[in-house]
């Protein structure tokens, strides 16, 4: 049943994707599972178009049926006693860069174990990052990027935290596409997730959850 989702989703059949995902549901599967498997098929779907075999559309609409899935799934996952929030993070892909799938299951994945995820969106230039930390005073900071062009503006939206005197304040974790412990230093980041459960991790240990 997982390969046929991977394979199901990697291919782009839409409603047979989500009748899949409805069954298992409905079988009582476990919806995080559901979600990862979704995300491995996305990882294909991105592979074939670095290959050349997928174009701009079929990355586009891998996305929004990521994107459908991640509603379906959801209302399945329990969230934390009493919805305290454990904290508040702030989110975004850096200037330059316009992938949304990654930082979309890492939003979703913090706000389901009870954080605060304020989602910049996508192309976020330093300045916004630095408004957002000083509007919502959070102590955790995440950049995702998947282009390498995505690691300078990293590097540059690090320098102007520190440059406004926040860098002290704040914990940035950066994650996506080829980064690494040598984009992370590169970067000046405090760690690198390789996925969005890494993310909540590190999330956790810096806040305390």
């Amino acid at each position: 049943m997982a390969e046929d989702l991977v394979k199901t989703l990697a291919e782009l059949k839409e409603k047979e994707t989500y009748r899949i995902v409805e069954e298992r549901l409905h079988a009582g599967e476990d919806p995080l599972r559901i979600l990862e498997e979704a995300r491995r098929a996305v990882e294909i779907v991105g592979q074939r178009f670095a290959e050349g075999e997928y174009f701009i559309p079929e990355l586009i609409l891998s996305g929004e049926i990521l994107k459908a899935i991640t509603r379906m799934v959801k209302p399945k996952i329990a969230r934390v006693a009493g919805e305290k929030r454990l904290g508040k993070v702030v989110m975004g892909t850096v200037a330059g860069d316009i992938h949304d799938i990654g930082k979309d299951i890492v939003v979703f994945m913090l706000d389901v174990n009870g954080f605060e995820v304020l989602d910049l969106g996508i192309d976020v230039p330093a300045q916004r990052f630095v408004d957002a930390i000083k509007e919502s005073g959070s102590r955790v900071v995440g950049m995702s990027g998947f282009l390498t062009l995505a690691f300078q503006s990293m590097k540059d939206t690090v320098e102007a935290i520190k440059k406004e005197g926040l860098r002290e304040k704040v914990k940035i974790m950066i994650g996506g596409g080829q980064v690494d412990e040598q984009v992370r230093i590169f970067t000046g980041a405090d760690a690198y997730g390789k996925d969005a459960m890494a993310a909540v991790k590190l999330a956790k240990d810096w806040i305390g959850g």
